[in-house]
């Protein structure tokens, strides 16, 4: 060869070992075609920024690959599901949307397509898409794609990869995707096929390796699906529909190294143990959600490679509450997941054997021991998480030892002890929850060694001392939560350092610190990323400065139930991100929504219980657009706007009690048709409430437009029952008749109103079977003539108040059918007759009321014996006759009983101390005797003929605040220890025979004469000296037949006192139901 030659071999050979490095330069008609593409594209975060013309070389641009050598167009990656995003609109910023053009078929050398994880907003698959069969990898997964598989896409004979996962709403699976013979890789999750089976055209297509089928098919697993031999992964899971009589058709699979067979009911495969044991490469088994047959202990295993094993929420046929013991044979275990099983006891130690385990989880049972020893051995362990459990006793400091821990989850458990200063040694922990327990003590400076964590919870626990300033060595931290706890002091300045703060929590803390001190330690290096702070209950007080205006990304704002006063500043229109704002029950003053209007993101605006004032018009609200819920009641404001205003936002949620309105019925609220709470009470209305209202459709579920001056017949205005779930119409002047219910009410409140006539066809007339309302006040209205008999269609209630009406006879026998039936207040009518008998089945009664009414005879002895749940029973201002029956001592919860004013008679009854609710020191026997009833109260007898002597131990009840034994005929003397009773703000023992010296005390001698006279008594406070010839006197006072003004003031005083307190007890259910709480413990 001469040197010619060998000079042309050299340059060739370095001509074509140059050409995989030169330059591709794309060809400018698949320019073209790209440029085409992206005007039907919507790209909200300009990812395309350089696919323009004057980018010549598209071969550069974003997600474009070319051939090196044609330049022809081979690839597309616009994808937009490799990207975390932090909520739903950060990524519909970052996804595509549009149309996808059909010039895309122009690319023919196009051989991989990815737009997965885009927002196409429910349009079909191209069916272009078809013809470009240059394709080997198509990917169109959950990217809003919806409706059917264009059947075009059996025609991708080249096709290696298909992902047509999250893609279908609606149809089946074309047959013609059977045809793609080389297809490798197929995904056809997530989607809703109609119910369709497993096709069969599927388990043909023996060249697949990847096939996921999870949560779209239901029926039986076919068992021709074991022809696909070759399948490294297999998803039949992720539908509870699904069915697998046997899984002897795995048995083929010698390569498969995935299964998926969750939410899959495998009741009868009795042998899928020993089925799935025999597979050589298997290696991640997932049977979550499965239901399996009857437990079996296995003799002999042999899962040889098995390292993932997730069993959660798992249910055997019967159930099992323990850990299956044949899992703590895989000794290659790396990831066991076995939460939510209800497994109950200790945490067995055979999990010791499973020396390579990384990730355990035991989440969501009902283990009940501390954390084993063994635990701290695993020294593999990277997530552990036993969450959700009743795990007690203490952290070990050995915890410390699990130094490759990445997450830690011990929240909702009963641990109790510190916190270890081990915990320091985690240094590659990211995560770490210790909420909702019993921890106490503080918080160890150690914590802050942690400089990779990210989220820290430690909230809803008994830990308490100062915040310390080593948390602010988390420069990594990204959600830190110390809610819910005695942490008390001001928010170290460190934490300013922690730069990557997004969410902060310190709600119900003890800071007593200036808010503008918080926001000066949070402004400089959090404030701009911080998207969420919440820092309620938390004894801040001072003033907002404009340090606010520098969370221009905070989303969430919560200072609500502090002592924070002044004008919000103007800084806070800056905060353009902001959606839920909470400043209710605070000092602030001023108008807000100088400040809060242009905040057009606003969803959630709740600022009741301030100081702020002023007048609100239309262009005050015209920019809070997007606000849902509008909570702004207990403030003074005004609002000003035209007949015709039609707000720009749209409300679920809006309370503006003690607003001022017009005094028209506010027509605005017509244009709020997605309202589900409506608050207008106390609003100056003077209106009726218009025919529109009840007709419109509404989702209103509560209506409160009590406290107004609303007039008018509502059931003259109605064409349907009222059909809003809970409705306060209480203290206007509405009159006529009560008004229609349907079904669907839980609580009605009329109560102070004008509504006349009968109840009759209000209770009996349009119900056409039982009805659901639990709460019924129609108290201070002029109802009259009998209650009617017809209570049998209304067994839900729970609480019905008929008090001060004008209704005569007695309580008709179908009220002994409300079975749930709590509280009952009929006082202040013109009942008559005997004690109702009715009331035996009521045996659920708490409260019961029958005072001032004209009911005589007895109090029946089953009063005692059925009605044992009572603690209110009120019965004054009656006729009843004869004595106390002894029964009423069976009442064991009874706290209060008022039978005075009434003509009873005889003795007090001894076995009152069987009363036993009133006594709170339950840890002591109660004796035989009255004296010790030391919780109770209230003690009113007056007005009755009772006989005998004041019990010698009264002085024991220590808890009484008003005695009143007067108008009877009680003898012998003031037992000497009720000068014991500390707490005694009234005292009545006028009109009895008692005789002798009035005890001396710290107290008696401070009430009027007026206590003690009518009887033969001496002693201060009464003007009568004890030594007067060794003879005690009778004191009449200045009116010889013994009427002292003084008295009956004082007595007319306890009376409206008492019904302060317990009237809202009545009235109010939250009220209500809170005392009752705090009586049963």
């Amino acid at each position: 060869m001469n040197s010619s030659s060998i000079y042309i071999l050299v340059f060739v050979q370095l001509w074509l070992l140059s050409l995989p490095c030169r330059e591709s330069v794309c060809i400018p008609s698949e320019r073209e075609t790209l440029l085409k593409f992206k005007n039907n594209l919507i790209d909200p975060s300009n990812r395309l920024w350089s696919w323009n013309h004057n980018n010549t070389n598209c071969c550069h641009w974003y997600g474009v690959l070319c051939h090196n050598l044609t330049s022809h167009l081979l690839q597309l990656h616009l994808s937009s599901s490799d990207y975390a995003f932090y909520d739903e609109e950060a990524y519909r910023r970052w996804s595509f949307g549009g149309e996808i053009s059909p010039c895309l078929a122009d690319l023919k050398h196009l051989n991989y397509l990815d737009l997965s994880g885009n927002d196409f907003e429910g349009m079909s698959i191209p069916s272009f898409l078809g013809t470009m069969t240059s394709l080997t990898h198509l990917n169109l997964s959950d990217s809003g794609f919806h409706g059917k598989i264009p059947p075009q896409i059996g025609n991708l004979s080249n096709l290696v990869y298909l992902d047509l996962s999250s893609v279908v709403d609606d149809g089946t699976v074309p047959s013609q995707i059977g045809n793609l013979s080389k297809l490798r890789y197929l995904d056809l999750s997530d989607n809703y096929f109609e119910g369709m089976a497993i096709p069969s055209f599927l388990c043909a297509m023996t060249s697949l390796t990847h096939l996921d089928l999870s949560s779209g098919f239901m029926g039986k697993i076919p068992s021709q699906i074991g022809n696909l031999s070759n399948l490294v992964y297999l998803g039949l899971g992720g539908s509870y529909d699904l069915l697998a009589e046997n899984v002897e058709w795995v048995s083929s699979m010698w390569k498969l190294e995935y299964l998926h067979l969750s939410k899959a009911n495998l009741s009868k495969a009795f042998h899928w143990l020993h089925t799935l044991q025999s597979l050589p490469s298997l290696t991640h088994l997932y049977l979550s959600d499965c239901t399996l047959p009857h437990y079996n202990e296995p003799s002999l295993l042999n899962f040889s490679s098995l390292q993932t094993l997730h069993l959660y929420r798992t249910s055997y046929s019967p159930a099992i509450s323990f850990v299956p013991k044949w899992i703590f044979k895989l000794k290659k275990l790396v990831s066991l997941q076995l939460q939510s099983n209800e497994i109950q006891g200790s945490i067995p130690g055979g999990i010791r054997n499973l020396t390579l385990l990384q990730n355990l989880d035991l989440s969501g049972n009902s283990f009940s021991s501390s954390i084993p020893d063994c635990l701290y051995g695993l020294h593999r362990l990277m997530y552990l998480d036993l969450s959700y459990n009743n795990l007690l006793g203490t952290i070990s400091d050995a915890l410390g030892n699990l130094t490759s821990l990445v997450e830690l989850d011990l929240s909702r458990n009963q641990l109790e002890g510190t916190i270890p200063t081990s915990l320091g040694n985690l240094t590659s922990l990211v995560e770490l929850y210790l909420s909702n327990n019993q921890l106490e003590g503080t918080i160890p400076p150690s914590l802050g060694n942690l400089t990779s964590l990210i989220r820290l919870d430690l909230s809803y626990s008994q830990l308490e001392g100062n915040i310390p300033t080593s948390l602010g060595n988390l420069t990594s931290l990204v959600e830190l939560d110390l809610s819910y706890s005695q942490l008390e002091g001001n928010i170290p300045t460190s934490l300013g350092n922690v730069c990557n703060l997004r969410v902060i929590r310190l709600s119900y803390l003890k800071l007593n610190q200036q808010v503008n001190e918080l926001l000066e330690i949070l402004a400089p290096c959090i404030s701009h990323g911080l998207t969420r702070l919440a820092v309620q209950s938390s004894q801040l007080s001072g003033n907002l400065t404009d340090h606010i205006g520098a969370f221009e990304n905070i989303v969430l704002l919560d200072f609500s139930n502090n002592s924070i006063g002044g004008a919000l500043p103007r800084s806070f229109g800056k905060l353009s991100s902001l959606r839920f704002l909470n400043l209710s029950i605070n000092k602030f003053s001023g108008n807000p929504f100088e400040s809060l209007g242009s905040l057009s993101k606003l969803s959630s605006l709740y600022i009741d219980g301030n100081l702020f004032h002023g007048v609100v018009k239309e262009d005050d609200l015209a920019n809070l657009t997007s606000l849902t819920e509008f909570g702004a009641s207990g403030n003074n404001f005004t609002l000003k706007v035209g007949p015709n205003w039609r707000p720009n936002f749209r409300l679920s949620y809006l309370d503006v009690t003690s607003w001022q309105l017009s005094p028209n019925f506010p027509s605005w609220i017509q244009s709020q048709n997605k309202l589900q709470y409506v608050g207008l009470s106390n609003t100056g209305i003077l209106d009726s409430i218009p025919t529109w209202f009840w007709e419109t459709p509404s989702q209103i579920l509560y209506l409160n437009l009590s406290y107004n001056h609303i007039h008018g017949e509502i059931e003259t205005t109605l064409k349907n029952p009222i059909s809003i779930q809970t409705i306060d119409l209480s203290s206007n002047h509405l009159c006529g008749k009560l008004p229609y219910l349907s079904s669907d009410v839980f609580q009605l409140d009329l109560s102070s109103n004008s509504f006349s006539e009968s109840m009759n066809d209000f209770l009996c007339k349009h119900q056409d079977g039982p009805v659901q309302l639990e709460f019924l006040n129609l108290a201070s209205n002029n109802l009259s003539g009998e209650i009617p008999d017809c209570w049998m269609n209304w067994t839900s209630l729970v609480y019905v108040n008929l008090q001060s009406n004008h209704f005569v006879g007695n309580l008709p026998q179908s009220m002994g059918s409300l079975a749930d039936l709590q509280s009952l207040q009929i006082r202040n009518n013109t009942l008559s007759g005997i004690f109702p008998t009715s009331l035996k089945k009521n045996n659920q009664l708490i409260s019961l009321d029958l005072g001032e009414n004209n009911l005589s005879g007895s109090i029946p002895t089953w009063v005692g014996e059925k009605l044992l749940n009572v603690k209110i029973l009120l019965l004054r201002s009656n006729s009843f006759t004869g004595h106390i029956p002894n029964e009423i001592c069976q009442m064991s919860l009874l706290q209060v009983l008022d039978l005075a004013q009434n003509n009873l008679s005889g003795n007090i009854p001894s076995c009152f101390s069987n009363l036993s609710a009133m006594t709170l020191k339950n840890q002591r026997e109660i004796p035989k005797k009255i004296t010790n009833l030391n919780g109770l109260n209230f003690l009113n007898l007056s007005h009755n003929q009772l006989i005998g002597h004041i019990p010698q131990g009264i002085g024991n009840m220590g808890s009484l605040q008003s005695i009143d034994f007067s108008r009877n005929q009680l003898s012998g003397e003031i037992p000497p220890t009720i000068s014991n009773l500390s707490f005694l703000s009234m005292l009545d023992v006028s009109y009895n025979h008692l005789k002798g010296k009035i005890p001396t005390g710290t107290q008696l001698q401070t009430f009027d004469a007026s206590s003690f006279i009518g009887n033969n008594l001496c002693g201060p406070p009464l003007p009568i000296n004890c030594w007067s010839n060794g003879k005690t006197h009778s004191y009449e006072g200045s009116d010889g037949h013994g009427v002292n003004w003084f008295f009956v003031g004082a007595t007319i005083g306890f009376v409206v006192g008492f019904w302060i307190v317990i009237a809202p007890l009545l009235i109010c259910r939250s009220w209500r139901y809170a005392y009752f709480h705090f009586l049963d413990h």
